[in-house]
């Protein structure tokens, strides 16, 4: 088994956040008929220096656990049973893949195995999809009291855990309830969308946010990356359904914004990617723009 890559370091004043809620309930119905059986979260891209075909759930898990976290929540629906199969080690395979000569693949698989043996992991299920905002508020008895990292599983970032640092960073330098990721798009109308204030090249105060907005009140596009303290899941509870009848998580932002609470956003920096799995066309571009990247760096 190859060496495990070193796990990313911080300021010292860092506070220690431990537990990672990843989501990965939704129904993905815009990648229909395809999603139906096989959650959005488990399409491939290309990760790594084979480069290898990893589900981006996977892809994922193991940057997380190389930045080092080892407390894992996955919030999960109906229908993804493949998603706890696939992290589920399979011994079996692995030696079925050492004896028909395919070493390199089964000495990766047994990485990521290995990830998952040196991790804690629970799953709750969303028994229905009530939004972004119930899927995490599912996770409440996982966090207990403390800050935690919050991940879409159906988005992974590639690089070398700037945009982590950066948020992790923010979050021990400032009194704040919470950090999110920002990137700047041209067309943000199918993210949330904040509107800022800027204090530093990696720093920016949130002042409002809007959900997918027809008009949107500036181009800084919100990324499902976020660290939140604990008083998120009260606030959370506390919100009414959107006519959607969805609880969204850009609502109860922008309720810990009017009650006063500090809220920041960090800016994804030029040379990370950002990969998205949420539509065939964004799929299309994940799987071009990663081939591409790991190819080129072989």
């Amino acid at each position: 088994m190859k060496s495990k890559p070193p796990v990313i370091t911080l300021a010292s004043n860092t506070p220690k956040i431990r537990k990672v809620i990843i989501t990965a309930a939704g129904l993905g119905t815009r990648l229909l008929p395809m999603s139906k059986e096989l959650p959005k979260e488990m399409l491939p891209i290309f990760v790594g220096s084979g480069p290898f075909l990893k589900p981006l759930l996977q892809a994922l898990f193991e940057q997380l656990y190389d930045f080092g976290f080892r407390e894992f929540c996955f919030i999960v629906g109906r229908g993804k049973r493949a998603i706890e199969d696939h992290f589920t080690p399979d011994l079996e395979y692995v030696d079925r893949l050492n004896h028909n000569g395919k070493s390199s693949l089964a000495s990766n698989l047994e990485e990521f195995y290995q990830r998952i043996r040196d991790s804690n992991i629970i799953w709750i299920n969303q028994p229905e999809p009530k939004g972004f905002g119930h899927a995490i508020f599912m996770g409440k008895p996982f966090i207990h009291d403390e800050p935690f990292l919050l991940c879409a599983g159906d988005t992974y970032i590639i690089s070398k855990g700037r945009f982590l640092r950066n948020m992790f960073n923010t979050f021990s330098t400032s009194k704040t309830h919470g950090v999110m990721l920002l990137q700047q798009l041209k067309d943000p109308r199918m993210y949330g969308v904040a509107v800022v204030k800027k204090e530093n090249a990696t720093r920016y105060r949130i002042l409002k946010v809007v959900e997918k907005p027809d008009k949107p009140p500036s181009n800084h596009a919100v990324m499902p990356f976020y660290i939140f303290k604990p008083e998120l899941m009260d606030t959370l509870q506390n919100l009414k359904p959107s006519p959607g009848g969805e609880i969204q998580l850009t609502d109860a932002v922008q309720t810990l914004i009017d009650q006063g609470r500090h809220l920041y956003g960090v800016p994804l920096a030029k040379n990370e990617l950002r990969l998205d799995v949420g539509t065939p066309e964004t799929y299309w571009d994940a799987l071009k723009r990663s081939h591409d990247h790991f190819t080129r760096n072989k």
